[in-house]
């Protein structure tokens, strides 16, 4: 006589091959329906791991019509295998309701949120800056965690540069592999993450919409919740807020890992949690944005790999080296630890900074992955093909900048300005108009030795500005007067104190330029 074995409850974590074919009953939260071509397809979650599990009634028909997203349920099922993952066949399923609906709905809840907690609190190394915002890089890596625990997607919108590569990049390597561990399924990091680099200098309103759109159609195609954004090297301030505000009306929620300064935290009260060491009374140009996201990816994911050159590589490529060198050499030595030299971190760099030129808006991730060491011999191929090449383009800029500059004194500062969109050749042209600024503003220092400086670029409807600490320039300053001396003409911008870029409309630009140089002959 055969014994009958009865299904018993066990987590989802804990199937694997041994109930191969066996009977199992599991509880917990369907995150989503999907209707296949053949069988219904109900995404389970119990707070311990996903199971997908499958009903089927006839090809294309929905089984089990009562079931929906959002619903708790009790299923008895048997457990096969699909494609490399691990899945249920229903047998039997029904909803969870009233008390025994709330008793599960708190024990999920209590298992996502014990599962969230931040295993690693330890920095690289030791800094005040860091210790400072200890507490607010804990509740950030548990919110991400728990999203990634929750299967809610996230999008990282990360500044279109060297830093907020390296700041996307970090948390990639680190939310990825994590995802991965929590879907069975093959193509889960590219369902539940996205990244996103963004040209303006803060997160624009043409991004938040962009972001919620692409989530909006995800939610209606596949019933996949809204996500958790997260802002990298941008979004700390008042030019920030609408955009925020605007994806938070949709469903998303927020989370702020920046450097920039801001005249008032407008943003804090609106978000999850905000990284930034201007909230904890530090200055941003004293450590990067990669600096920032690389040790909060040791907070999320206590096993991420490949991250130890960002902080150094960011750093350089902000300048961070010039108000912290101490942090910024100390970061250099754990590179150095990993065969990264700074002349090959200038390069790389250097490379990134062309490549982000050219891709614009695109995720780009694999090639991304090649630029940051994944694979480290074809990274140091392309580095080696690509980086003379840009060197050359950026001796060809610095020489058209150069014929074209205009010098004078205004007061005790020297200005430098050059006439973008009459000097350069049009789009597509590197370097871009930050960096033909930067690279003219550079050279005057190193060819004439000035202290005072201040260097623009002049376009139409915008301005990029470069200016040295001793000349006491600062672009909030300089914002904030600008909007209030010419309202017509509808200033807004963002940046560093020394380092930033505003926008204008066409017909004032003549005005703006004049109240601009009239804000640096007033300089001390």
């Amino acid at each position: 006589m055969v014994k009958y074995e009865r299904a018993k409850q066990i987590s989802i974590v804990d199937i694997d091959s041994k109930y191969m074919k066996r009977e199992v009953i599991v509880v917990g939260l369907v995150d989503k329906v999907i209707q296949t071509g053949g069988p219904t397809v109900f995404a389970m979650a119990d707070g311990t791991g996903n199971l997908s599990l499958k009903g089927f009634i006839a090809p294309g028909e929905r089984s089990y019509p009562e079931i929906d997203a959002g619903d708790y349920v009790e299923a008895t099922v048997k457990i096969d295998e699909f494609n490399g993952e691990m899945e249920g066949n229903i047998l039997k399923i029904k909803k969870k309701v009233g008390v025994d609906e709330e008793n599960l709905k708190k024990l999920i809840s209590q298992q996502q949120r014990d599962r969230a907690k931040v295993v690693n609190t330890n920095f690289m190394l030791e800094n005040p800056i860091l210790e400072k915002l200890k507490d607010r890089f804990i509740k950030a890596a548990t919110e991400i965690r728990l999203a990634i625990i929750q299967s809610r997607p996230i999008i990282v919108r990360h500044h279109n540069d060297t830093d907020g590569y390296c700041s996307g990049y970090a948390l990639e390597r680190a939310i990825i592999p994590l995802i991965a561990k929590q879907h069975s399924a093959p193509k889960a990091a590219w369902e539940y993450f996205k990244r996103a680099p963004s040209t303006s200098p803060y997160y624009a309103i043409e991004d938040s919409i962009k972001d919620s759109s692409f989530a909006l159609s995800n939610v209606a195609k596949f019933s996949n919740k809204m996500p958790l954004i997260i802002i990298a090297d941008n979004g700390s301030g008042e030019e920030d807020l609408m955009a925020v505000q605007q994806a938070k009306v949709h469903g998303a929620d927020i989370i702020v890992i920046d450097h920039h300064g801001f005249d008032k935290d407008v943003i804090s009260e609106h978000v999850l949690a905000n990284i930034n060491p201007h909230l904890v009374e530090e200055e941003g140009s004293h450590i990067s944005a990669g600096m920032l996201c690389a040790e909060i990816s040791r907070f999320i994911n206590e096993d991420v790999k490949n991250i130890t050159q960002l902080p150094a590589l960011s750093g350089y490529a902000d300048r961070i080296d010039l108000a912290n060198p101490e942090l910024v050499e100390k970061y250099l030595k754990l590179a150095t630890n990993n065969g990264y030299t700074k002349d090959l971190l200038s390069d790389i760099s250097l490379v990134i900074e062309y490549v982000s030129a050219k891709v614009r808006f695109m995720e780009v991730r694999e090639y991304v992955g090649v630029l940051f060491g994944e694979p480290r011999e074809k990274q140091k191929e392309l580095v080696s093909l690509m980086a003379p090449h840009i060197k050359e383009l950026d001796k060809k800029g610095l020489a058209i900048g150069k014929a074209a500059a205009e010098i004078e004194e205004l007061g005790d500062t020297t200005l430098q300005t050059i006439q973008i969109e009459a000097s350069f050749p049009g789009f597509g042209f590197f370097p871009k108009p930050g960096r033909s600024t930067g690279l003219l503003h550079d050279n005057l220092q190193k060819e004439k030795g000035v202290k005072k400086l201040v260097s623009i670029g002049i376009m139409n409807t915008a301005m990029t500005m470069r200016a040295t600490d001793a000349a006491n320039f600062s672009a909030h300053e300089l914002i904030k007067e600008l909007q209030e001396k010419l309202p017509n003409a509808f200033v807004e911008g963002g940046g560093h104190k020394n380092a930033a870029a505003i926008n204008y409309i066409p017909r004032m630009k003549e005005d703006v330029y004049k109240a601009v140089r009239e804000y640096i002959k007033n300089l001390n």
